[in-house]
């Protein structure tokens, strides 16, 4: 590989989905590789193939689509999770097994109850047998970073023997400090040689994960393991874009290091994985957040109407943010404007069932709202690429809300062809909306989280609603999502998308079950 080059190792499907409600179903982690791929992303984590039969089946499906990026499954070093790695990714064209143990002291003596030459062993052991699925094996030592450098050295010495190619440096619990990073990783690097690719993995407990990352980039670091929208358990991972950014805008204080990302399909990944997940990066999250561009100070603004690096170190166009575009759409547009439109805002994997349908809803929307906005747009496409799968459909929402009487809801739903429409009281107009659902597909499901945000600003601004509902208390939540300019249509179709979703992965839920007992 080359020295200015760094590989980037995105874990957002496995890592990120450890993020308290960040479940994802294996259609929706199925788009977001895709889009990883789009952004020429080097390794993608697809899963944790040991896991659970979901993750397995998710991984294998990924690893048949995409191309271009390697496919990389982690597993404990055990070899039963070492085996469902290797089948999982089999017919992945690009594949990688991630192999780990805990190497601290406190990690050893109290997690794994065993000895340090008896992790040395278990680790050799695990490599090897890696390497019987794959050519391409990395080794992480976990919480690498409250580990004796002695025994980092010793470990990584023999699993590099055995054909380990990545040795991967966690900071499991984000405790460093970016001194002390490239303090260890100058050391590590120098140790290693030329012998195998250090590689960084920085949790953010302590808001460093960035920091730690470029530090250990700095010091010779040349794989870095990170997440979209820094997505991932406690306080999140290492944010891809951060770094990936930082590394183009500083070019000169990384001597001309870089990454092969697609900057310009970093935004269209960061509003991915926010609607997918339903967790939204903070308004002033830098690159991607809703304010990240934004000016509201009058010298801010002054200042960048006459030249926009006086406040702007790098332009919204650099991450897929287009501002102006020649090309407005309206009720007049033809499809061929509209699927343009698509490619520009970073859809480049449009299927035609997918086109018409979303171009349908964009023609409806046209009649109602007088400005269509990118956003808009960008969130009709999004949304029908979620709710693809359509087991059932709404297609109509009657509320009767009145203060004197009982709120009841009238819902006409679409399912096999047929039309059903039913009714239900409730204790307000959301609970006889959910309960007439229930009614009619014979689910009932349990409501854990419910949000709903405009997309657009204004008083006909689309409602993206998104609900998280669990249909039976042993499988986890499923998410749902709806869009429409009625808040109740599009509470109904976040309810329906959830259950589809529930329907999807019922059989899979199920051994999963099995597997667990």
């Amino acid at each position: 590989m080359q020295d200015n080059k760094i590989i980037i190792f995105d874990t957002t499907l496995r890592d990120g989905e450890q993020s308290p409600g960040a479940s994802m179903n294996t259609a929706e982690k199925i788009q977001i590789a895709q889009q990883l791929e789009n952004l020429r992303v080097d390794v993608i984590e697809a899963g944790f193939a040991a896991a659970s039969p979901g993750d397995f089946d998710a991984i294998s499906q990924i690893a048949q689509t995409i191309e271009k990026s390697s496919i990389c499954s982690l597993a404990r070093a055990v070899d039963s999770d070492i085996k469902a790695a290797g089948n999982a990714i089999e017919k992945a064209k690009l594949k990688r097994i991630h192999t780990f143990i805990a190497t601290s002291p406190i990690h050893m003596k109290y997690k794994l109850k065993m000895s340090p030459d008896e992790v040395i062993k278990r680790a050799v052991a695990a490599v090897q047998y890696a390497k019987t699925f794959v050519d391409d094996v990395e080794f992480s030592l976990e919480d690498a970073c409250r580990s004796d450098i002695s025994f980092m050295k010793e470990i990584t010495q023999a699993v590099i023997e055995v054909g380990a190619k990545t040795i991967n440096l966690p900071d499991t619990v984000g405790y460093l400090l970016p001194t002390e990073i490239y303090d260890m990783v100058k050391e590590m690097v120098k140790f290693i040689d030329n012998k195998a690719i250090v590689s960084l993995h920085n949790h953010n407990d302590l808001g460093l994960a960035v920091a730690n990352t470029l530090a250990g980039i700095s010091a010779g670091a040349r794989q870095v393991e990170c997440t979209i929208n820094g997505l991932g358990e406690r306080a999140g991972n290492a944010a891809m874009e951060e770094i990936v950014m930082a590394l183009k805008t500083r070019k000169d204080m990384f001597n001309g290091i870089d990454t092969n990302i697609n900057t310009k399909e970093i935004y269209t990944a960061s509003k991915m994985v926010a609607t997918i997940t339903g967790i939204e990066p903070q308004p002033n999250k830098a690159i991607v957040g809703k304010n990240a561009f934004a000016h509201e100070s009058g010298i801010h603004q002054d200042g960048v109407l006459k030249h926009q690096e006086t406040y702007e170190i790098m332009k919204p166009e650099d991450i897929g943010i287009y501002q102006d575009t020649s090309i407005v759409l309206g009720k007049h547009s033809g499809r061929a404007a509209f699927k343009d439109k698509l490619i520009h805002l970073g859809f480049t994997n449009i299927v035609d069932d997918e086109l018409n349908a979303s171009f349908e809803r964009f023609k409806i929307l046209c009649d109602k709202k007088k400005d269509i906005t990118d956003d808009d747009i960008r969130m009709i496409m999004t949304d029908e690429k979620l709710n693809n799968n359509k087991t059932y459909e709404v297609l109509s929402v009657q509320i009767s809300d009145c203060s004197n009487g009982v709120p009841s809801a009238v819902v006409t739903i679409k399912h096999n062809d047929k039309t059903i429409t039913d009714a239900s009281i409730g204790d307000g107009a959301m609970d006889a909306i959910f309960k007439t659902i229930d009614r009619i597909t014979n689910y009932h499901g349990t409501l854990i989280d419910y949000k709903v945000k405009s997309v657009s600003e204004g008083k006909d601004a689309l409602a993206k609603v998104t609900c998280k509902v669990t249909f039976n208390d042993q499988n986890p939540p499923m998410i749902g999502h709806g869009l429409s300019l009625d808040t109740m249509i599009a509470s109904a179709r976040a309810y329906i998308g959830a259950l589809n979703s529930y329907l999807s992965m019922k059989d899979m839920l199920q051994r999963d079950s099995q597997h667990q007992v």
